[in-house]
């Protein structure tokens, strides 16, 4: 579990693949001697496991599933990258609760500038994008931020300079890819809603029968 609070930004070394098989090495500023093998990282929001470090470098495996669903196999090396280890038991959570496991990929589709912020326009799947609420939670190269505006197929959030600065989120141009993860509450109230939904819609009624409120 993580708090989508970036720790440190590194630099992809290399991306090697074959068969169902991939592994991702990444150079980063992290206090080595604090990390061991088995330990998790979130690597642009997607959790991976440790399996090999020498000084600064780190290695990880990484499922097909996960090359699927994330921006991965569009890295080159020197990309940089965001980075989180994970959350410690009894920490301050100052994010939001972020799983690591990417739901899908959304696209910049606008960037401009208000006042001090920078304000990011993403597209994603109406799937996905249902389950973001303004006001609420959404965690970009996992980065926790908080949703401006919600539509049939984007959001929108503004960037306060702190957060450029130590983020990759400087680097993005129109048109570019990120891996998002919607707000873990939001998942579980669409799976426990669905089937009351799919038989005719909610009510008050509804929702109090089984619990909901």
């Amino acid at each position: 579990m993580f708090t989508g609070l970036i720790e440190t930004v590194g630099s992809l070394v290399s991306l090697r693949s074959g068969g169902d098989q991939a592994v991702l090495e990444l150079v980063a500023p992290l206090p080595v001697d604090e990390i061991r093998i088995g330990d998790s990282i979130a690597v642009n929001g997607a959790c991976l496991t440790v399996i090999g470090r020498q000084g600064d470098r780190f290695r990880f495996d990484i499922s097909p599933e996960t090359v699927a669903r994330t921006t991965f196999a569009a890295l080159q090396p020197g990309s940089r990258l965001n980075l989180e280890r994970a959350l410690r038991l009894g920490g301050r959570l100052d994010g939001h609760l972020v799983t690591g496991h990417i739901d899908c990929i959304g696209r910049l589709t606008s960037r401009s500038t208000k006042g001090n912020a920078v304000l990011l326009s993403f597209s994603l799947p109406a799937e996905q994008a249902r389950l973001l609420v303004e006001k609420g939670s959404v965690a970009i190269d996992g980065i926790s931020l908080t949703v401006n505006s919600v539509s049939t197929g984007g959001f929108s959030v503004a960037i306060i300079p702190h957060t450029l600065a130590k983020t990759t989120l400087a680097d993005l141009g129109v048109g570019m890819n990120v891996n998002i993860e919607t707000d873990i509450i939001g998942k579980y109230v669409a799976r426990l809603t669905a089937p009351h939904a799919a038989g005719g819609g909610l009510t008050m009624e509804t929702l109090l029968k089984n619990g909901f409120i």
